[in-house]
């Protein structure tokens, strides 16, 4: 049971994120002109996906 609760809360998790990775780029920074702007956010979003990555196959074993 409580491995079934943890693949959906992962599975909110992943969904959060791929809908952050087509908003936020196309309406908070859509008037940011400066190349920094989205290069900050992809620097930063990167991160997160690969923590989030990390913490969902930590408990892996073979």
């Amino acid at each position: 049971m409580a491995l079934e609760r943890r693949g959906v809360v992962w599975a909110g998790v992943v969904l959060v994120l791929v809908v952050l990775a087509y908003v936020v780029p196309y309406t908070l920074l859509a008037e940011v002109d400066r190349w920094y702007g989205g290069f900050l956010f992809w620097t930063v979003f990167g991160l997160v996906v690969i923590v989030a990555i990390w913490a969902m196959t930590r408990s892996w074993r073979d």
